[in-house]
This record gives C-alpha cells, structure tokens and sequence, in this order.
C-alpha cells in the first residue's frame, strides 16, 4: 500500500530502492503515538463535521482494536512491512473498518504526522531520562554524605593540587548532572508544541480546532507557523545535545574513576557486577563498565553532530532527509537511558578506601598553597609567599623529602617565619581543607551544607516527577 501511488504509473518498482527507502523497520516504535494521534484526529475531524457521528465511531473502534493488538504482542511487528508506520497504521485500519480508513488522512500530511509524535516521543523520553538521572543523583549525594571527611588529593592537569574531600568530589558531578536535569526540562517545554493540522506545509483547508487537538494530546500550545511546524527539527537537536553534554559528564566521571581504581592509585575499587575479565591473562579485573560509558559518549555526541549536519542544508520545508532523524534520536537516547542507568549503579556499590587517599595526600606537596596563604596572614604579599613556597618545594623535591620530612632549620633557611604552627599545617591536609570555608568550599561545615542542598534538590525533582506522572 502507498499513500501517494495515484501520481504513478503501475510499472513494478525498484525492491532494492523500496528497502532503501522504507522506515517501517525503525519508526515501527512510534505506533502507539500514531494510534494516540490519529484517534484524536479522527474527533477533530467529527468536530469539523468531516465525519459522521457514526463514521468517527467506527474508525475510533478500529483504531482501538489495533491498540489492543499491538500493545498485546511484543513482536507484534515481526513479520508486518509498510513504507513506514503511518503507511501500517492506515492499512491496518483498512483492514478493520474497509474504505472508511481513507478518509482518516483528511486535511493532514505525514509531515505534521510525524513531527506531532516525534514531538510526543521526546516529552516521554525526556521524562524517562530523568527518572534515570534521578537515581544516579540519589546515589551521588547518598555516597557523598557517607564520604563527607574523607579526604583525597585534589587534581588539576592531573597533577596533585590541593586536598579535598571525596564527597565534595562526588558532589561536583551531582552539579554537573543536576544542571543536565534542567536542559531537559528546558527541551521538554520546547518540544511540547503542536504540529497536527500544519498539513505539508500551509495548514489545513478543513475547519480542525487545532487548541482542542493540542488539549486532548496533551500539548500545551499550538505551533504559529505551518512551514516552520513540519520542517522543524530544533527539539531534536536540543535532545541529542543534551544527551551528548550528559554522556561527556559520565565519561569524564568514568575516566575519574578508571583512574581512581588501578592499582597505583587504589582510592575505589569497582564491583565485579560492572567488570570483566581477560581472556589471556588470569589476573585481570577490568572495569569495563566505565569504558563503555566513555566509549558510548563518542557515540552520543556522534548522533547530534549528524543531525545537525543533516539539517544545515536542508531547503525550508519538509525534506526526505529528515527520516534519518529517528536513527539519531532514538539511539542517542537508549543510549544515554542506559549508561545512566549503570553510572547509578556503579556508584551505589562502588568500594572506596579512605586510607589510600589519605596516603596519596602526603604526595605532591598538596599543602603549599597553604603555606603561602599563612605567609599572607602574617604579612607577607601574596606574590612573595608563592615564590618563597615554590622554592621550599623545590628544596623537598631535590632532597627526596616531604613537608613532614623538614627539619626546622632546613624549612627556616628558606622561610624565616617558619614555626611548629607553620609545620603542622604543612603535614595536615586534613587541616588545609577545614580552612577552605567559603561557601561552595571542600571544608566540612560546606560540604554538609552542600549535601542539605543536594537531598532538597532530589526530593523536589521526584516531587515533580511523581506530580506528573499522577
């Protein structure tokens, strides 16, 4: 069955460019929206006293009828074909309710067919991404609390820093993916706009109540212009760069972590549930969980790139090119569903050892900055304490020595000001992070407080999640 085949002669067509051609194989997954759209259609259509009473009854049932069907059988598509679900749907009916089934696509196209359930495919598929994210944020302030006075050299370049606390630590990536949280509900309003009754391009010439449409589907406004409606593939896009920002924040949390649980660090251990093993050498635990995530953010990031490479020279209107929209969309999606799924639970049993990083923070000289900051508060310029810190660390690492290995007058040859305080804040990472009390700082009493914040946040969004989904 075509939808379009009265243009065309009889003459049989190319098989290989029909299955070139064909979407049924992939947009098979939106048959559920199709059936929903179509049934408040064919009311639009009874409104606009297109249908009769009596025929609007009759498609209604019919549409029911393939709702049962599908919704009954997993593999309900196994061994169905159609140029694409739309093309399923209409001969499907056909078979339900006879020539009636013709006058379903009254005053509407494909074109805003599609865009109207890619639209309500994304508003559910942002819901379920958060309902993952929201686990994984759970998780994140639930070790961050558990974790809230352990301390751990802090990185930049990855090089030793200064000290911190592992839950400050944990509590960065809960900031990072709270803010991914808010894109999508950013992108969920966008995309809640209704294209049904754009037609192709120009809008209807039937009398559809597109506000009651809207209504009905759930939508909460209507699209202002036809031609934008149905070539319109922004909120796509804004999908997928939120899937890709949100995976580039996982990989770089599996990156961490890879790091963080090789043995020479040894600061977490992953769980076997989320490891493999080698094939060739006995002895190796390998998290490879961690590596797919980062594996798989390349990919992410690789379906928004041709998507929007897809539309940079699309001529305004709807184009063919847009069906590989879906390829893009829905395993960018599936596929950051799933990784967040399994960062959640990586972090829940993840292993951590407080005495490893704590040892690790006796390297690396984490305290200088320190130093130069009492230098400050006894009067020295900052610019001076750096430089005069910068040559102690220098004199440490010549002589093989720690702060802690110091003696007094090796440290005072250096810097005069030197004392049994000025010693003990050198060997105390633990006491460098308790001065870090600005707010948002690594000290304890802001860490607790950043925690408060963070349990307050996730109450509120599965709040929200729990409202809408009531």
């Amino acid at each position: 069955m075509k939808l379009w085949g009265g243009r065309f002669s009889k003459r049989r067509r190319d098989p290989d460019f029909e299955k070139f051609a064909e979407s049924f194989s992939l947009d098979q997954r939106l048959v559920l929206y199709d059936l929903r759209v179509n049934r408040a259609f064919v009311r639009a259509l009874r409104a606009a006293a297109v249908l009769k009473p009596a025929e609007s009854r009759k498609l209604t049932l019919g549409l029911d009828a393939i709702h049962r069907d599908v919704s009954s059988r997993a593999e309900w598509a196994a061994r169905e074909t159609g140029e694409d679900i739309h093309t399923w749907v209409e001969a499907r009916l056909a078979r339900e309710v006879g020539e009636l089934a013709g006058k379903l696509r009254t005053g509407r196209s494909r074109n805003d067919l599609v865009a109207t359930e890619m639209r309500l495919f994304v508003t559910d598929a942002v819901r379920e991404l958060q309902q993952a994210m929201g686990a994984l944020l759970d998780a994140l302030v639930a070790r961050a609390a558990q974790h809230s006075d352990t301390v751990l050299p802090g990185f930049t370049h990855l090089q030793p820093a200064q000290p911190i606390l592992f839950g400050h630590y944990l509590l960065a990536y809960f900031e990072m993916l709270r803010r991914d949280f808010a894109r999508l509900e950013d992108c969920r309003n966008r995309a809640n706009e209704l294209p049904l009754g754009a037609g192709a391009l120009s809008g209807t010439a039937f009398p559809i109540d597109r506000e009651a449409l809207a209504r009905e589907l759930g939508f909460a406004t209507v699209s202002r212009n036809s031609l934008d409606a149905t070539a319109d593939r922004d909120f796509v896009c804004e999908m997928l760069f939120d899937c890709a920002l949100t995976m580039t924040h996982l990989s770089r949390l599996a990156e961490d972590l890879l790091i963080y649980s090789t043995p020479a660090f040894g600061f977490v251990e992953i769980d076997e549930a989320y490891s493999t093993g080698s094939s060739l050498m006995p002895q190796k635990r390998n998290a490879d969980a961690l590596e797919l995530i980062r594996g798989k953010a390349a990919r992410v990031q690789g379906k928004l790139s041709s998507v929007l490479t897809l539309l940079k020279g699309l001529p305004l209107g709807y184009d063919r090119d847009l069906q590989e929209d879906k390829h893009a969309l829905f395993d960018g999606f599936d596929t950051t569903r799933d990784s967040v799924v399994i960062a959640a639970r990586i972090i829940r049993t993840l292993r951590v050892n407080p005495d490893r990083m704590q040892a690790a923070t006796q390297l690396g000289f984490l305290t200088a900055t320190d130093i130069a900051d009492e230098l400050v508060h006894r009067g020295v310029p900052f610019a001076a304490a750096h430089e005069r810190v910068g040559s102690l660390v220098r004199y440490c690492a010549e002589h093989g020595k720690s702060f802690a290995d110091l003696t007094d007058s090796e440290a005072a040859r250096i810097l005069p000001e030197w004392d049994q305080a000025m010693a003990r804040l050198a060997s105390s990472p633990l006491q460098a992070v308790r001065s870090r009390r600005v707010q948002g700082g690594t000290a304890p009493e802001q860490v607790a407080r950043q925690i408060r914040l963070a349990k307050a946040t996730v109450e509120k969004l599965k709040r929200g999640l729990s409202n809408l989904e009531s």
